[in-house]
């Protein structure tokens, strides 16, 4: 069983957009948790354009399943992780002028850092992922410095998708290095993850990947509650990747 963690981020830009208090990030959790999801993801960011510092801990009181943090290395950002304790975190790059993350956290060129970082969250009994590309390289950098898990950036699969008739041979080759970055963490002991651009047509070759433990998925269920309400679109997705 694959296990689903909804990024609820979406709730809070809807909410930021009018500085409102209202739509509730603590209420959507609640309603993903009640739907079947396996966990919450939320990204605070350092431009804090949607989650804000009191969302992790407010949602942190409530839930009574598992809360990840995406999180940059920023110092203030570590602070506030270690102060909440969320379940886990999972360690991405970020640039201000991004729409959303793109593409994966540079381990092998920033290994002393981010070890230091890593053995501070683990001490404080918070599992940590690192947000890699599909790179051997990556992942086996990311072993060397101590990470529990690596989720795969997966969103330039999910581009190529989109055009996969146009594509077709050059979306195969990044599935294969999809399924070898995975079985390559598998082996070195990692939690294999996967998120970025995942959605209810494209997910489905990435479920079956040997041994991959969880997705994190946000844009694609928010915008389906748009229509079909949140419960139902945590429902779907949890039902779709575990067919």
């Amino acid at each position: 069983m694959i296990k689903l963690g909804v990024n609820i981020d979406h709730i809070a830009t809807i909410r930021q957009a009018r500085k409102e208090c209202f739509p509730s990030v603590v209420s959507a959790a609640l309603v993903c948790q009640k739907a079947g999801a396996d966990g919450i993801t939320i990204h605070l960011r350092e431009d804090r354009r949607h989650i804000q510092d009191e969302d992790v801990y407010n949602i942190r009181d409530v839930l009574q399943i598992k809360l990840n943090l995406e999180m940059s290395t920023s110092k203030d950002i570590v602070e506030i992780a270690l102060d909440a304790k969320p379940d886990s975190v999972c360690l991405v790059p970020e640039k201000r002028e991004e729409l959303t993350t793109e593409g994966g956290l540079d381990v092998k060129n920033n290994q002393q850092e981010l070890s230091e970082i890593i053995l501070k969250l683990k001490n404080s009994a918070i599992t940590v992922s690192v947000f890699v590309e599909p790179d051997i390289a990556q992942i086996q950098s990311s072993y060397e410095i101590g990470a529990d898990a690596v989720e795969l950036h997966t969103g330039k699969y999910a581009n190529l998708f989109k055009n996969s008739t146009n594509n077709f041979d050059v979306l195969q080759e990044e599935l294969s290095r999809i399924y070898n970055a995975s079985t390559f963490a598998v082996k070195k002991g990692l939690i294999l993850n996967a998120g970025h651009g995942l959605d209810y047509d494209n997910c489905l070759p990435i479920c079956k990947i040997p041994d991959m433990s969880e997705f994190n998925i946000g844009f694609a269920i928010i915008a389906r509650a748009v229509f079909e309400g949140l419960e139902n679109a945590v429902k779907n997705m949890k039902e779709l990747i575990n067919r």
